[in-house]
């Protein structure tokens, strides 16, 4: 429990302080328009509001209304996941953890006022199409979702490598009295 809390109590303020900083210096040095290279002809920071959802897909006429109280009940499962999780698996923590904090840093966004999300990163020229924008909590959003998924498969392997083992345990359980009781009528044959 302790590592978990320590995951928890380190991630989490790490990346929403890290969000913030970004997010505060992307409002003052982006302000009017302004764009700055970071790789030529790939990479700009560029300020933007996403008032939507991931890659700016927009729901209705007021997202808040929408987006505030999924992102409070994804939050509440999440943290319901990390209670739960086993005191063991790291990855799941750091996983969970990052997730979490990128929640909580767009959810600062969006209940603080109603221009949307602040994004900056990018757009990235992908060469055929443009890659949104976006910011440090989108980042640690994907890259805590990738690792989760990662985790729920590794304890898929884990517990099919277990039932795998435990029925070779109980077949060779169960082959040792038959192999008995057929020595023991060669014996009587004898």
């Amino acid at each position: 429990m302790r590592q978990k809390l320590l995951t928890l109590g380190t991630l989490l303020p790490v990346i929403l302080v890290l969000d913030f900083v970004t997010k505060r210096w992307a409002l003052d040095a982006l302000a009017g328009g302004r764009q700055i290279e970071v790789i030529p002809g790939f990479l700009p920071f560029t300020l933007a509001f996403n008032q939507g959802a991931a890659f700016g897909l927009r729901i209705g006429d007021n997202p808040r209304l929408i987006f505030v109280p999924i992102t409070i009940i994804a939050l509440g499962l999440l943290g319901t996941l990390y209670v739960r999780a086993r005191s063991d698996d790291s990855l799941r923590h750091v996983s969970l953890a990052m997730v979490m904090a990128g929640a909580l840093g767009n959810l600062y966004d969006r209940v603080r006022w109603d221009l949307g999300v602040v994004d900056f990163v990018g757009p990235m020229n992908l060469g055929f199409a443009d890659f949104p924008i976006f910011n440090v909590a989108d980042m640690s959003i994907s890259c805590g979702a990738v690792l989760l998924a990662i985790s729920f498969w590794i304890e898929e392997r884990e517990e099919a490598a277990a039932q795998a083992a435990a029925a070779a345990a109980a077949g060779a359980d169960a082959a040792e009295p038959a192999a008995l009781d057929g020595g023991s009528d060669i014996v009587a044959e004898a």
